[in-house]
């Protein structure tokens, strides 16, 4: 989603602003701007259509001198991606900047309003509306102004303006949308996300919702919508930007792939003991109260959807506890059927997808505890929820997310183990046996790294599809439907998963001759009927890889290219499967000369339903 930087201090706000949004990049953009306070009676501003590059081109003709300044990535949601529609946007004589991320749902409304006070619209945005609506109600005080502004807009946003008859100040506000202050010395920042000023500072406030801040070089100050002073306790960032660092790669999303052996093993050793021992408690799932459940939601939205599928299937399996899984943004308007007794497991990475955070809170309405599984530590979702557990992948930048995905399904993975031993399914060494199966996958994912140069292989011969298909059973069909949304997101190629079993229900007639179709078969009770199916699509002509365990051989005779994962237990095959599909979706976007960590269209947070 948009992303919003803001730099008051001594030092020139252009080459701060510029490189924080830079570091933003991740969260998908079509445009990008920036204003200035240069010293004069309106603010600088420039705004351009397309890659960060562009804006950095024109300011390299024309820089923007001044130690105040604010600028922004939008990916639209309100007219058009242009320079017209670029934020920042501004009052009639431009003295008064906005930048914005989130939605303003009463924007029709204020705009008519407006318009029949006279003011004059130039863009398509919901943005501009606030700007005016901002100057109808400055009087000289910037705080007064947003202070009543934030009573008559409705939906969500984190909010930056400036005035130019105030160059001490930057006065920023949020509702729903991330919002964060970085703490430098003799100067000061805003922005959607940590890793646009880590490089100036690690210590941050985290902006809540409903608050309004002001920013000086010298001093920051957190206020209530009626401007009651609210103190806060500074976070310190505990990882760095090398953290977010390309590390040699050519690509985050490669170094990321590569980095899911190392963070499966940091993300048990958060949960797990030296004895083996898990341990959720501190999330609030202790065996008396897992013992009054009567159901588990798991909600999610993407990428953690899909996890969320994976953590249905085993926690079923060991628990016999019913799992539901939902969409986040169907969840919250169908009335679900949940109570006290309910357990509701939220998922994001971010920590940030508004869809999620207002299922989230639907669910405690109804009494529901809420844990969250995140990997962004103070997030919103984090701070929201009844309990948080942190998945320990570190940052991740690719807008295709893997490493946080494969952490995701192993809290999930303990969380079955924790939860069958609590309710007597299974016994302490059971237990204990599936956990170092679990750290076993480790190698099992490792392994499937040296597969690398195979794989590309493969994706060159299929790279120029138009179409191509997933199939599996059982665990296999859920890791099938994440590796079609891997190649669909960076690799443009239309890509669908079905279950195998559905295939002559209607979607064998997809099946032309040369289509790729990729095919699990990692589990032992379904290989037969696997295999079967195989057989149905190069019938009609399919191109088929197929992903199976080692020693059955036998595929090789129905498909054209295989890879084998390790004999693994079929509970545990889906981690090496993802990582295989992983990486043919990253060189099929890479071969076709697309952006792989930054597909169009797609952000890495989605801060706006």
């Amino acid at each position: 989603m948009c992303g919003i930087v803001g730099y008051i201090g001594s030092q020139n706000a252009q080459d701060f602003v510029i490189d924080g949004l830079e570091k933003l990049e991740y969260r998908g953009y079509d445009s990008a701007g920036i204003a200035v306070n240069t010293g004069k009676s309106e603010f600088n501003i420039v705004k351009k259509v397309g890659r960060l590059k562009n804006l950095e081109n024109a300011l390299k003709e024309n820089p923007l001198e001044g130690n105040i300044g604010i600028g922004h990535t939008r990916w639209a949601t309100h007219g058009k991606p242009s320079d017209i529609n670029s934020h920042p946007h501004f009052n009639k004589d431009k003295t008064l900047v906005v930048v914005h991320n989130g939605i303003i749902e009463n924007y029709l409304e204020l705009k008519k309003d407006l318009i029949a006070k006279g003011y004059e619209f130039v863009s398509e945005t919901d943005t501009e509306v606030v700007v005016h609506l901002l100057d109808s109600l400055y009087e000289g005080d910037l705080l007064e102004a947003v202070k009543k502004l934030l009573k008559i807009i409705k939906g969500a946003y984190a909010l930056g303006m400036m005035s130019i008859s105030e160059p001490d100040r930057i006065i920023a506000a949020r509702k729903e949308s991330p919002l964060i202050v970085g703490l430098g010395k003799g100067e000061n920042f805003i922005a959607s996300d940590i890793p646009a000023i880590l490089k100036y500072t690690r210590d941050v406030y985290l902006i809540e919702n409903n608050e309004i801040v002001e920013i000086k070089k010298d001093s920051v100050k957190i206020m209530d919508v009626d401007g009651n002073e609210i103190k806060r306790d500074i976070t310190h960032v505990g990882w760095d930007l090398e953290a977010a660092s390309k590390g040699g790669y050519e690509y985050f999303m490669e170094k990321e792939i590569h980095e899911q052996p190392e963070v499966l093993v940091k993300t048990l050793n958060s949960r797990v003991d030296e004895n083996y021992n898990i341990n959720f408690d501190d999330a609030g799932l202790t065996k008396e109260y897992l013992s009054g459940i009567n159901d588990i939601y798991i909600v999610a939205c993407g990428t953690a959807y899909h996890a969320g599928l994976a953590g249905k299937h085993i926690i079923e399996k060991k628990t016999r506890i019913r799992v539901d899984v939902e969409i986040a943004s169907e969840f919250r308007y169908r009335n679900p059927v949940i109570d006290e007794k309910t357990l509701v497991i939220v998922l994001s990475q971010s920590g940030e997808t508004l869809d999620t955070l207002e299922a989230m809170k639907e669910a405690k309405k109804h009494g529901a505890r809420v844990v969250a599984i995140t990997n962004v530590v103070g997030s919103s979702i984090a701070r929201e929820a009844d309990h948080v557990v942190y998945t320990w992948a570190g940052p991740e930048i690719a807008v295709a997310s893997t490493k946080a995905y494969t952490t995701q399904m192993v809290i999930l993975n303990l969380m079955a183990i924790d939860f069958a031993y609590k309710f007597g399914k299974i016994t302490k060494d059971e237990a204990v046996e599936d956990i170092k199966k679990l750290y076993d996958v480790e190698q099992s994912i490792q392994k499937m790294l040296e597969y690398d140069e195979k794989i590309k292989n493969a994706a060159d011969k299929i790279k120029d599809s138009e179409s191509m298909f997933y199939l599996g059973r059982g665990l296999d069909y859920v890791i099938a439907v994440e590796g079609a949304l891997k190649s669909k997101e960076i690799s443009y190629i239309h890509s669908e998963a079905f279950a195998s079993g559905e295939l002559k229900h209607g979607t064998i007639a997809l099946i032309t001759d040369g289509v790729p179709v990729v095919v699990n078969v990692t589990q032992s009770g379904l290989f037969e009927k696997s295999v079967s199916n195989i057989k149905e699509v190069t019938s009609r002509g399919a191109y088929v890889i197929a992903i199976a365990k080692e020693g059955n051989t036998v595929v090789e005779e129905v498909a054209d290219e295989v890879f084998y994962i390790p004999d693994v237990e079929d509970d545990y095959a889906g981690f090496p499967t993802i990582v295989i599909h992983q990486l043919l979706a990253y060189y099929l976007s890479k071969l076709k000369g697309n952006d792989v960590d930054k597909p169009r269209n797609l952000a890495k947070s989605v801060t706006v339903e």
